[in-house]
């Protein structure tokens, strides 16, 4: 064929139509990849190396620390918010926990591979493994039983991934360090409450199981702090002693100076930060204080988390004032954390999951937030000098629980101020029950510093493995 400007501009218009077309081509590619991703991920049984759908370019950290309000859900920052508030003076609303300040924020889905409500031990694993698991289970799929805490576990901990980057790891908490959350940094259990080794079932001794106890007197964490002396034996904590510098008082953790730490400052739980003994037991800022202090050392980097374990009992027991003076505890400690780490660590603050823990009853602005319910008086449009009544004619509580041990309807007494302001006041439920039951409903993650930009929108509770992975260029 002679080419002529015309037969020329066919061809011309023939190239560009299969160029557009295969560009086309390559984007429905594309994008059918990253829905697959999307969808194989929404279940979340799986890590990946994505932070979540929204990922931006990542900066890089050299440490982390990573701060859990266990049972810390929205609704509990809020009235910590107020609480620390109105106990600087202040009518409370307008306060800010330290926290509130970090410049990204996401909320996270908490539920485990087959619960729709879940427990700590399944969304610790979450956070710091990268996988989601069944309720009940620590570092273990959802598809594996004893072999997945045997001698060859399938999930590699925080603690085993950072160690593999040279760096150092702390753990921190006031309760048991071998309850549900402390223990998803170092062990495998098929069962949460394997804590001692007479809790471990034969049939998983012999597949190679070990208890959570074992597994920490055996985890290479530079430093460990928290309670429970009770689920370890004489010879455990023999070896303690014998191979770490080993602290059962606050004055004994001041005297550490450089190496490994193993504390261990009380029988069980450590106590309510309002029942806190100061002069025996440190308060969850000083531990993490001194853990930051030490862990800094290694050119490295460190990873820490910290726990602030009994926000989550307090709720059980349906007993607010605890659980908010908790929370504030665990606000101090952001501080603390806040004012000691460089500008290449990566801050986070989450709850592993809720409670069932409401704020109702219109009050006026800057009533006490443990108090009875004062409202505006709609014919004046102020304040009211009287107690909003229910329909029982009494009044009643701003907080209160949707289940639990105190039921309404079998108190027969009438509150007062005095009552509710009682530190042991147990606030009232609707639903009768033992004892109070986590939520379900999304948590909050905030974060700050190198890393903190993948904080955004709505994500999986196990992206939050990904984000500090990703940070910190861990495998």
């Amino acid at each position: 064929m002679r080419i002529t400007m015309h037969n020329l501009n066919i061809i011309r218009n023939k190239t560009e139509r299969s160029r557009l077309l295969a560009c086309l081509m390559v984007f429905a590619i594309t994008l059918l990849s990253a829905c697959i991703e999307i969808q194989s991920s929404s279940h979340g049984t799986s890590r990946n190396n994505t932070a979540d759908t929204h990922k931006q370019e990542t900066g890089q950290a050299k440490n982390v620390i990573l701060f859990i309000g266990d049972g810390m859900g929205v609704s509990t920052i809020t009235a910590a918010r107020i609480f620390d508030g109105q106990s600087k003076g202040m009518e409370g609303e307008e306060n800010s926990l330290a926290f509130d300040n970090f410049e990204n924020v996401a909320l996270i889905k908490t539920y485990n591979t087959n619960a729709q409500v879940p427990d700590s031990a399944g969304t610790a694993t979450a956070i710091m493994s990268g996988y989601k698991t069944n309720i009940g289970t620590i570092n273990v799929r959802p598809d594996q039983k004893y072999e997945g805490c045997g001698s060859i576990p399938a999930i590699k901990t925080l603690t085993d991934r950072s160690h593999l980057a040279g760096k150092s790891v702390g753990i921190v908490t006031t309760t048991r360090i071998t309850h549900a959350t402390p223990a998803a940094m170092f062990a495998h259990a098929d069962n949460r409450n394997w804590e001692s080794d007479n809790e471990v079932p034969k049939e998983a001794k012999e597949a190679g199981c070990k208890s959570i106890a074992q597994q920490m007197v055996e985890s290479e964490a530079e430093i460990i702090m928290g309670g429970g002396t009770s689920k370890f034996s004489e010879n455990q904590l023999s070896t303690l002693k014998a191979n770490y510098t080993y602290a059962e008082s606050k004055d004994d953790m001041k005297n550490f100076k450089d190496g490994k730490l193993r504390a261990l400052f009380s029988k069980s739980h450590m106590s309510f930060e309002a029942d806190r003994d100061p002069a025996k037991q440190p308060s969850l800022a000083e531990m993490t204080e001194t853990a930051i202090r030490n862990l800094k050392s290694n050119q490295e980097g460190y990873v820490l988390m910290v726990e602030a374990g009994r926000i989550d009992h307090a709720h059980h027991g349906t007993n607010a004032f605890r659980a908010l003076t908790d929370a504030q505890a665990l606000n101090e400690a952001v501080k603390v954390a806040i004012d000691m780490a460089s500008e290449e660590t990566l801050i986070m603050v989450t709850a592993d999951h809720s409670h069932v823990f409401t704020m109702a009853g219109y009050p006026v602005r800057g009533n006490p937030i443990l108090g009875l319910v004062k409202s505006i008086d709609q014919t004046t449009g102020l304040p009211s000098n009287n107690y909003e009544k229910a329909l029982d004619g009494k009044p009643y509580t701003t907080l209160g629980y949707h289940n639990g041990p105190n039921l309404r309807a079998t108190n027969d007494e009438s509150l007062t101020d005095e009552i509710v302001h009682d530190r042991n006041y147990q606030q009232q439920t609707a639903v009768p029950m033992g004892y109070e039951t986590h939520g379900g409903e999304d948590v909050a993650l905030f974060g700050h510093g190198p890393g903190s930009e993948n904080i955004r929108g709505v994500m999986e509770q196990n992206k939050i493995s990904d984000i500090i992975d990703l940070a910190l260029g861990l495998n």
